[in-house]
């Protein structure tokens, strides 16, 4: 893991999340310079936009859920997903008990829920609902004004990004209602512009390299990275558990060469 002669200076595309923490151990701990990469991290409000600064050519790499891909992949852009790094259930919609007790999907009807939409919440609220056959009308709310707007009673409910329910429960107080759910997986994924899988491998060895650095040490003690990862299933790139993940609309766009020259029993057999 010596760190190599010539560095490679990365842009990244980042979304903000603790359910990733693979990434913020390697920087920590310095593997991505010991693989020779140097790592320009730009923050984005969520995996749709950092998406779309990747397709835009403005970052070589970005963090992203599966939901944004799909879109991308339905729409034929060019990036390739090149490790699956983390996966999390118990998505929770949160409310207030001047709003509804939130004790079941139905008591969310009628009202106005805010979530980002376009990601992987906004999908996930849709759903949810039709299962239960509820109708209330979401709402485009940025991430950092969900729970401003809640507290406001702009909207009634909200549907956020995980890891957030400890700063909505400390300004809800005794109000704070939560509905969880592991019905859904968030896969947090790692993609790649063309440019950089076809041009620039070592970027692509490096970056995974130190990661999977990472993966180990959270793997060894996952409650010393993060408290939140007790109830992550930290993977690595393309290993599906035996689910039907990601969906065949993904399957063209999955590079798993890089990983598989690195750590074979990582990659998912069937692809």
């Amino acid at each position: 893991m010596a760190a190599s002669a010539a560095t490679e200076t990365v842009n990244l595309s980042w979304s903000p999340t603790p359910l990733m923490p693979q990434i913020e151990i390697a920087l920590a701990k310095g593997y991505f310079s010991d693989a020779g990469i140097k790592v320009q991290r730009i923050n984005f409000p969520s995996g749709r936009e950092a998406f779309e600064a990747l397709l835009g050519g403005q970052v070589n790499i970005a963090t992203l859920t599966e939901f944004p891909a799909i879109t991308g992949a339905l729409r034929q852009q060019p990036f390739g997903i090149v490790a699956d790094v983390a996966r999390y259930r118990r998505t929770r919609a949160i409310s207030s008990a001047k709003y509804t007790p939130l004790r079941t999907v139905s008591d969310l009807a009628g009202l106005k829920i805010g979530t980002p939409l376009g990601t992987n919440t906004d999908y996930y609220l849709s759903q949810l609902l039709s299962a239960a056959k509820v109708s209330a009308e979401r709402v485009k709310v940025s991430p950092v004004d969900l729970i401003p707007a809640l507290l406001r009673g702009d909207i009634q409910a909200i549907l956020p990004f995980a890891g957030v329910e400890s700063v909505a429960r400390k300004a809800l107080g005794e109000d704070y209602r939560d509905l969880k759910s592991d019905s859904y997986q968030y896969h947090f994924l790692l993609a790649a512009s063309r440019t950089v899988l076809n041009n620039k491998p070592a970027v692509v060895n490096g970056l995974l390299r130190a990661l999977l650095r990472a993966d180990a040490d959270l793997k060894r003690d996952p409650a010393g990275a993060s408290d939140i990862g007790r109830t992550v299933d930290h993977t690595a790139a393309h290993h599906q558990g035996r689910r039907p993940y990601p969906p065949q609309t993904l399957r063209p766009w999955l590079v798993s060469a890089p990983l598989r020259a690195l750590a074979a029993d990582a990659v998912d057999p069937d692809l």
